[in-house]
């Protein structure tokens, strides 16, 4: 009978065990600890960890369920688990911090979001898939951040060019090439993405603290490794490896990058048929050692080569409408070989004198040496298609045009030298911060131009546009050959400035609200001296002030509101006008801000969700105004035009997916200039709509499947008009950009994902993935080029088409 009543007793419990089976492991945080009383729970069903971070729980087999790890410090973990057997599963997840965004981006308290300020997730930088991916990539799926051009890491921001944006690592601004012409010559971007800790982005209106630009500023911090790895990056357009550890005691900290690119990939989706393989070189390291709590040293350093081999063979155009449809047949001879050598390293000091006052110190030298040599031989035909469906040369090219060539020679070298040295320092006292700074600056450039075409159409020798005697064909031209455009000159331009700031910052409470504010003002003053010719001392000041509140509401959201005198004071780009020609009386362009912002935090579908909202206006006065070719800025150097922008930019952002961050970013833009009191008419970056998506998902029952969508529409921009001509005569827009890519992966292993047996046993991490650039093969126009007519005097602008469809393969594993 004892026997009997055992046995019911135990049926239960063993009809229990034949259907569940347990799941058990270590929850652990970022620095590998155990963590305790972690609630684990599923439905009804539950535990919590030991004080070693150690749980045992029973699943139920052959049914998916959502389990989630729980902690008061600690970001949610949910996972969802389907078990097969009754074997024992074990799995150890790590558990964020609240305080922590990523594993590696701290968020203190709200002051960034009050100050305008987004923090971008660096995993997804690294998820995002694109042309150029990485972190200007993710920017340009931003409201109010554009680019038409896949090749290139420019953008444009509300309404500026690319020379208008700040980028700062590690406090030390960077720069960019100065020749460059097209996104393919580019290369590699300044920025790491596998180095990068933290990643701040402000669109405009930004603080006082950084520097003297127009449209925005980018400040990414590269990280100090706390533990010993090797991370590699493989796909079909190049490859990369970085190298961090912890050596002398944990006292120094190393990080360093080595990244190499090939365009080929895309080049070869063009329409232009080339003997062309761009391959693009880098090198790059972060050195810190701590001498003791209070004071350490710092050194970043560089080194970049770029070399772009560039042979056409022909190209093949079709465009027009569909009732008259035109094509453009090109036949090239000739090469261009440029090359972009860049060396930079920067030296730093930073000393705590106590918990509440720390002084940053810091010395830089910047070198670019850069040589553009070509000569292009072009023989072109611009004809009629027929396209009349019931003909026998339906298709086909029936009438000629216009019929010529072109001859394009140029001999450019640019060796430029610019060195820094800049104090800063902050005092912070309970909720207040006081922050200031000291910056010198020595800018030698040289700049030797060699820079000539000459056109041909139908056997006539084009003559310069604004010719005096330019009848042809009606009137002889019995005078010697002239280039169409023809540019010699040698600048020696020297730069010093000296500028500086201070500001304040305060948080408190109004009532039962919470508010942020700053106030303050930087100083800049300059010299140019050039080709025997110097300036005067040109000074401005820039006020700027931000204001905050969050107010004590159910609904949590916080309301932001800036405004300022931003200037800025020419660059060597700036000072040089179409003819090359240098103005060293150019004075800093100006551009009055006024953002006002909100940002509201919710809950839907039980996963958090952010809506992010910003209205502004920008009053710009001493505008240089310029053409833009590609990536290739050139200004007129001569302070004669007025401008003003404003727009609104939304972004939806949150878990649109469990544990994935997506977005939907809108933005509307309006910007004009009137040059030279002529009137006002659109900006070259007067893009109006701009729609976006990043998306990141998986597969339900295969978790580490996972997929990322990128979608962009841009409404077209005016379509850019040759040098030398007026742009109120070019303001046809090109047809509206839109690009769709999509990368699909599979993580073999991560933090959550580990092996103690296996080959998989030897990686920290490994993904492998396909990716599908413009998977809709769209063509997408960058420039126009300009074919010209003798008869007709008319000036054809044929578009000039982006990349076509391409598969990529890549691999990253970290061990």
């Amino acid at each position: 009978m004892k026997k009997i009543l055992l046995f019911l007793l135990l049926m239960p419990t063993f009809i229990v065990a034949q259907k569940t089976t347990i799941l058990k492991g270590t929850v652990k945080n970022s620095q590998k600890n155990g963590i305790e009383k972690v609630s684990i729970k599923y439905g009804k069903t539950g535990t919590v960890t030991d004080e070693n971070g150690n749980f045992s729980i029973r699943i139920p087999l052959d049914k998916e369920i959502t389990i989630t790890f729980s902690h008061v410090s600690y970001r949610n973990y949910i996972k969802k688990i389907t078990a097969k057997s009754r074997t024992i599963i074990r799995f150890s997840p790590t558990l964020i911090l609240k305080t922590e965004k990523l594993d590696e981006i701290v968020i203190k308290d709200q002051r960034d979001a009050a100050s305008g300020i987004q923090k971008i997730d660096i995993n997804t930088v690294k998820n995002i898939i694109g042309p150029n991916a990485g972190i200007e990539n993710t920017l340009m799926t931003l409201p109010g951040v554009n680019n038409n051009n896949e090749l290139s890491t420019q953008y444009n921001v509300r309404g500026g060019n690319f020379d208008e944006n700040l980028v700062y690592v590690n406090g030390i601004q960077v720069y960019r090439p100065f020749l460059v012409r097209s996104g393919q010559q580019e290369g590699l971007s300044f920025i790491n993405t596998n180095m990068v800790q933290n990643i701040n982005f402000s669109a405009g209106g930004f603080q006082a603290k950084y520097g003297d630009r127009l449209s925005s500023v980018l400040d990414i911090t590269y990280r100090k490794p706390t533990e010993t790895a090797i991370t590699i990056d493989a796909s079909l357009l190049g490859a990369s490896a970085t190298f961090e550890g912890q050596f002398l005691d944990k006292k120094l900290s190393s990080i360093t990058g080595v990244r190499y690119r090939d365009n080929s990939l895309f080049v070869n989706s063009k329409q232009i048929e080339t003997n062309f393989r761009p391959r693009f070189t880098d090198i790059q390291t972060y050195l810190s050692y701590e001498f003791s709590e209070n004071f350490q040293l710092n050194f970043l350093g560089n080194f970049s080569l770029n070399n772009y081999n560039y042979q056409p063979l022909s190209r093949r155009t079709r465009f027009g409408t569909v009732a008259n449809p035109l094509e453009l047949i090109v036949f090239y001879s000739g090469q261009e070989t440029d090359t972009y050598l860049t060396l930079f390293g920067a030296l730093s000091a930073d000393y705590k004198i106590n918990n509440d006052f720390k002084i940053t110190t810091t010395a830089s030298r910047y070198n670019t040496q850069e040589e553009e040599y070509f000569d292009i031989a072009a023989q072109y035909s611009l004809g009629e298609v027929d396209a009349n469906i019931g003909s026998e040369n339906f298709g086909e090219v029936e009438f000629s045009q216009g019929i010529g060539s072109q001859l394009n020679h140029a001999r450019n070298d640019l060796d430029a030298l610019i060195t820094n040295a800049e104090i800063k320092g902050t005092i912070k006292k309970e909720n207040t911060q006081w922050s200031f700074g000291v910056k010198y600056q020595k800018e030698d450039i040289k700049d030797r131009i060699r820079e000539w075409e000459i056109i041909d159409s139908l056997g006539f020798s084009i003559r310069p546009p604004f010719h005096s005697t330019n009848n042809q064909p009606y009137t002889p031209f019995e005078s010697e050959i002239e280039p169409f455009q023809n540019i010699r000159k040698d600048n020696n331009v020297a730069i010093n400035r000296i500028s500086g700031f201070v500001q304040f910052n305060k948080r408190g409470f109004w009532n039962e609200h919470e508010i942020f504010y700053n106030l303050g003002v930087r100083a800049h003053n300059w010299s140019v001296s050039g080709n025997g010719i110097d300036s005067k001392n040109q000074i401005i000041i820039s006020p700027r002030g931000q204001f905050a509140i969050k107010p004590n509401w159910k609904k949590d959201m916080l309301f932001r509101f800036s405004a300022g005198l931003y200037a800025q004071p020419p660059s060597y780009r700036e000072l040089r006008d179409f003819n090359g020609d240098v103005n060293v009386n150019v004075k800093a362009q100006k551009s009055i801000h006024f953002v006002s912002g909100m940002d509201y935090s919710f809950t839907m579908w039980e996963r958090p969700f952010k809506l992010t909202t910003e209205a502004y206006y920008k009053d710009l006065s001493d505008i240089n105004s310029y053409t833009i070719d590609n990536v290739r800025i050139r200004y007129r150097a001569d302070n004669v035009t007025e401008a003003y922008s404003y727009g609104l930019d939304l972004r939806l952002n949150g878990e649109f997916v469990p544990s994935s961050e997506s977005w939907v970013s809108l933005g509307y833009l309006k910007t004009e200039e009137n040059i030279d009191n002529q009137g006002y008419i659109a900006r070259p970056s007067d893009q109006r709509i701009k729609f976006g998506i990043l998306f990141q998902d998986y597969v339900p029952n295969l978790p580490d499947l996972k997929a990322y969508l990128n979608l962009v529409y841009n409404s077209g921009v005016p379509g850019g008009s040759p040098a030398y001509a007026n742009p109120y005569n070019f303001q046809e827009r090109l047809r509206d950009y839109r690009r769709a890519d999509l990368g699909v992966s599979y993580v073999f292993a991560d933090t959550n994902k580990q092996f103690e047996s296996g080959w998989l046993a030897n990686f920290k991490e490994l993904t492998a993935g396909l990716e599908l650039f413009n998977m809709f093969d769209i063509q997408n126009a960058i420039t126009n080029t300009w074919v010209r007519d003798v008869y007709s005097k008319t000036q054809f602008g044929i578009p000039n088409f982006m990349t076509g469809r391409v598969l990529n393969f890549k691999v990253a594993m970290k061990f």
